[in-house]
Formats: structure tokens, C-alpha cells, sequence
């Protein structure tokens, strides 16, 4: 027995190390709880506080034409995920943070084990390469995935092994190899990433059935299953989207892509090298190089690895439509076909990752078989690598920018004083924040007339803009941002821009805000939630009612009540 234990360990000796790794890489969120920094961007801003407010509300399973009281007055359920979205549940038997932990222990072994059986099973086989294979898949493990995504980007290379798999072997895949396959869109976005991957299979299915005259029916059948667990998972968005003619979404306003082409090429630029934010590849500074220094090497040696070449030029290629769907050539085909408008094809750049990666690996294998003392180099640069994603773990990268931890940034014991204070049933009066999140008054239990969603009502969006109107009027940009996408339905002030965190420690002031607080008052607005002081506040019709702060907590919170309502 302890032989073949012996036996287990050292054959698979490379994916355990790469698992005892990524284990130390997942221990702060397990060590410190909600005391650990994470990101705040399209995370703590939005997709928690979501979750939160779904598996509280007790309307999980309503239809998508309720609403939550909670947002705007009534947040369309459809807004928020189906009751089939695996992370609800997360969100419902565990605490959030918690909820939050489980998502990315989820997330990170899925990335590493996804790739690497992808690498070892069909990219660089033979066991001899296994090193490298979990060298890279360890390093793809620790991006800084997009955390609300789970397997969105993380369980691509899964996916694909899944589907070459059943491509090959027909109806001799394992039967679990199905299962794993009908689990995957409990955790994932179909429309962020999946239906262009079912897309590139559907294609890749095609060229087989061209090519060789041959139907492949398992194939079929895993594309067409996987395309309706994701539909069936997705029943609020179809229903809203064709089958309820009542509800138009801000959506319909969305008008993405106004770059002239010197800016569409700068954008190419940044994202070819760089990345984009809810994809970093952080591949500028040893990947990208490898995979240059390793096609030169192939060329010198009279070789053409004809696999490597193409998905390395993809790259390229990704950024580039990424980029120009920007671009303003595209406005008069846009403004005439709503879904060019209402849905963005440039995602299929959150392929990125997972294609930065194979290459990353294919270009090692050949540095390790090509140059002499190659195996040495190649261990060098996969534990740099490793090193270099590991530094922007969330622990790391948010401690050092100096932002909340989870605790710190939802503050209840803050809040819980400021509704104290008020005094009455949140349900019964309306908020709206300044220089903050509107979601951080959401997570406390406040009722918000603010909010960051993918989708609401395109009426509140109009009603809502004449309280910030006066405002906007002052921004050119900040208009822009509101009326060309307004997912951010906020307090806009334009000496802040596109800023909403202010700690205690900041001595800024808003010297003057032009909100009005008739429209606001209109909608039910009583009380202005501030992260800063407002200085013009009795110009508008407000008073101050109360500072709050505490130990605890980043923020001072200045409360100010609607006492004569202004139009502007």
C-alpha cells in the first residue's frame, strides 16, 4: 500500500507541488477573513453586493417580473442572476466572505488543472513535459482572474479539454467527462465568454463534418447541451430580452465606440501588451518575450511549429478586433442594428489568458528540447512567472494600493450606527450616496435610489438623470459616460470624476454639487449618504444631520436629510 502511494506521489509529482502552491497562494483568504483586501472594481462595488441582496431578499425563485424593493424602487428581478447561478447558493448557505472564499478556491484549482490537462493530454504530451505542463498551469492558476467570474475565464481551458476530448474519443468518453461538462454554466457567464467558445466549437464541428464527410454526434450533442443548460440557466435574460415587450433597459441608450483611429490604435497598443482589467494575462514582461525569443529559436533551427505560430498570432488578432469594435467606423452599423449596441462582441478578448498560456508552454517545451541548457532556463522562467502573478494576488496588490478590506469597506458597524440614528424602518425612506459606492449603503440594508447594474429600467435611467442633470452639465465626460452606458446610476460630482472612495484621512471637499433635490425628493429621496463634506448643502435644500465615524472603519459618513427641496 505504501508503495503505490510512494508510486502515486512520484508520478504525479509536478501537479502536487503545483496544488501544495496554489494551496499557500489561497491560505490569506482562509487566514484572514474579511480583514483580507480584494478587489473593489466590478466586485465590491456590484457583483457581492448582488449576490447579497438576491439570497436575502427571499425572491430567488420569483419571476423576472418582480421586482426588489430594495434598488431604484424596484430593481426588475431580471437584473440579478437566475436561481440556477451555482454562486447564489453560495451566497445563501454561507456568509459572504466566505461565499467569496469558496468562489475562488473553485475558480483557482479549476484554471490549474483544467490547463493542465489540456497541455499534457493534447499540446505537449509525454510525461517527460509534465513539468512544464503544471509550470504553466500553476501560473495561469494565479492570475488575477475577474472574482465574480469564477469559471468564466478560469474554466476555459477546461472546457476545451472537455470538447477536444469528446471530439476524439466519441462515444467512448467517460461519463463523467458529461457531467463535468453540465456543471460548468452553473459557474460561468455564457454571454461574457461561452457563447463564443460554443460558437468556436460549433465552427470547429462543422469543419470536421466538411472535412471528412463524418456527422460526429458527440460532439453535436455536447455543443447543443451545453448551449441549453445555458439558456435554461439563463431564462430571465431570454425573457426579458424576446419574449417581455414591457421592459425596455438602459441598455437600448448604449452607444460604445466613439474612437477615432489613432485612439482605436492606442487602444490596440494597450491591450495587446498589457491586458485589460477583468482578463490580465500579465504577459509583458517574461511571457511575450519567451514567445518571441522562442519562434526566433524555432525559425533558427529550420523548424515551424505550425499549432504554436497560430495561436500565437491570435493574440495579436484579439486585440485587434478588441480595439476596433471602439472604433467610430462602426457607428452607422451600430446605430442601425440594436444588438451591435445592447451587446459587445469585443469579449471574445477574455480568451486572452488562456491562449497567452498554451503559448507560453509550447514556447518553454521548445526552449527546454532546443537549447542547451534549456530544461535549467525554462525552470528559471516558469518560477518567475509564477512569481510575477503571484505579487498581484488580491492581498498583495490591494494592501499596497492602500484600499479597504472587505470589512473595512462594507463598514456595518458604521452603518448599522447611521440607521440607528435615523431611526426608522429603511424600507420606509429613500438613499443616494456622494464620493461612494451606492452598493456599500445596499449591503447595509439601505433602501437605494443610486446603483451600479448590467441592466434596469430605461425610464428610471431618465428620471434618475434629472436629479444629476444640473451636475452633468458641468462634465462633458462625466455626461458622456452617463448617457452613452449609465450602468453606474450615480451622484455624480464633477470635481471627482470618475472617483468614489474617499477615506477619512482625505481632507477633500466637494465645494459645490448641483443635485436636485426636487427630482430627488420626487423619487422618494430623504437623506444624502456622503463619503465627503458637502459645502454648498444648504443651496440645494439640505441639512446636516450628523458625522459619523469609528475605529473600525475608513470612512467618515456626513448624513444630510432633504429639508427644502431645490430645483436646478
Amino acid at each position: 500500500m505504501s508503495s503505490n502511494v510512494f508510486s502515486f506521489f512520484i508520478r504525479h509529482k509536478w501537479i502536487l507541488l503545483a496544488c501544495s502552491i496554489l494551496i499557500v497562494y489561497l491560505l490569506p483568504y482562509y487566514i484572514l477573513g474579511e480583514n483580507t483586501h480584494i478587489r473593489v472594481h466590478d466586485n465590491m462595488d456590484s457583483n457581492i453586493v448582488w449576490y447579497q441582496l438576491l439570497a436575502e431578499s427571499g425572491q430567488i425563485f420569483a419571476g423576472p417580473g418582480e421586482t426588489l424593493p430594495n434598488v431604484i424602487n424596484g430593481l426588475p428581478r431580471s437584473a440579478l442572476p437566475s436561481a440556477l447561478d451555482a454562486v447564489v447558493w453560495l451566497y445563501v448557505w454561507f456568509e459572504p466572505f466566505t461565499a467569496y472564499t469558496i468562489s475562488q478556491t473553485i475558480m483557482r484549482f479549476t484554471a490549474l488543472f483544467g490547463m493542465y490537462i489540456l497541455l499534457n493530454r493534447f499540446l505537449i504530451s509525454g510525461r517527460s513535459s509534465s513539468w512544464i505542463s503544471a509550470g504553466s498551469a500553476l501560473a495561469f492558476a494565479m492570475l488575477p482572474f475577474w472574482p465574480s467570474g469564477v469559471l468564466t475565464i478560469a474554466g476555459l481551458p477546461l472546457a476545451f479539454y472537455l470538447f477536444l476530448t469528446i471530439r476524439k474519443q466519441g462515444r467512448n468518453t467517460p461519463w463523467y467527462y458529461w457531467l463535468i461538462l453540465s456543471l460548468i454554466p452553473f459557474l460561468s457567464n455564457f454571454i461574457l465568454t461561452f457563447i463564443f467558445f460554443l460558437g468556436i466549437m460549433g465552427v470547429l464541428w462543422l469543419f470536421d463534418w466538411l472535412r471528412s464527410k463524418q456527422f460526429n454526434p458527440p460532439l453535436f450533442i455536447a455543443i447543443a447541451a451545453m448551449t441549453s443548460i445555458y439558456l435554461i440557466k439563463n431564462y430571465m435574460l431570454i425573457y426579458t430580452m424576446f419574449i417581455d415587450s414591457s421592459f425596455s433597459s438602459h441598455r437600448e441608450e448604449n452607444s460604445l465606440g466613439h474612437k477615432d483611429l489613432a485612439g482605436t490604435l492606442e487602444l490596440f497598443e494597450r491591450n495587446f501588451l498589457n491586458g485589460h482589467t477583468h482578463d490580465l494575462a500579465l504577459h509583458q514582461s517574461i511571457v511575450l518575450p519567451v514567445l518571441v525569443g522562442a519562434l526566433f529559436l524555432s525559425i533558427l533551427r529550420g523548424g515551424y511549429p505550425t499549432r504554436f505560430i497560430l495561436l500565437f498570432a491570435a493574440t495579436p488578432v484579439l486585440s485587434l478586433w478588441y480595439a476596433f469594435w471602439y472604433w467610430e467606423g462602426w457607428r452607422p452599423l451600430k446605430d442601425s442594428i440594436d444588438i451591435l449596441n445592447t451587446f459587445n462582441f469585443a469579449r471574445i478578448h477574455f480568451f486572452d489568458p488562456m491562449i497567452w498560456y498554451i503559448c507560453f508552454a509550447l514556447a518553454l517545451a521548445i526552449i527546454a528540447k532546443q537549447m542547451i541548457g534549456g530544461k535549467w532556463i525554462v525552470v528559471i522562467l516558469i518560477a518567475l512567472q509564477c512569481w510575477n502573478v503571484s505579487q498581484v494576488h488580491e492581498e498583495i496588490k490591494y494592501g499596497e494600493f492602500n484600499t479597504p478590506t472587505f470589512s473595512g469597506y462594507y463598514s456595518t458597524d458604521l452603518f448599522d450606527e447611521i440607521k440607528d440614528y435615523i431611526g426608522k424602518d429603511p424600507s420606509s425612506y429613500r438613499v443616494v450616496s456622494a464620493a461612494m459606492h451606492p452598493t456599500i449603503a445596499q449591503y447595509n440594508g439601505f433602501y437605494t435610489l443610486d446603483t451600479y447594474n448590467n441592466t434596469y429600467p430605461l425610464e428610471y435611467k431618465h428620471q434618475f438623470r434629472e436629479v444629476i442633470g444640473p451636475e452633468l452639465e458641468k462634465s462633458p465626460s462625466l455626461a458622456h459616460y452617463f448617457d452613452t452606458w449609465g450602468g453606474r446610476a450615480y451622484i455624480y460630482s464633477s470635481e471627482l470624476g470618475e472617483n468614489y472612495m474617499f477615506k477619512k484621512t482625505s481632507d477633500r471637499k466637494i465645494e459645490e454639487l448641483l443635485l436636485d433635490t426636487e427630482a430627488l425628493s420626487e423619487l422618494g429621496g430623504e437623506y444624502v449618504l456622503s463619503g465627503l463634506p458637502l459645502e454648498n448643502h444648504e443651496e440645494i435644500g439640505l441639512v446636516l444631520e450628523e458625522e459619523f465615524e469609528n475605529e473600525s472603519s475608513p470612512w467618515r459618513i456626513y448624513l444630510y436629510r432633504i429639508d427644502d427641496p431645490v430645483s436646478l
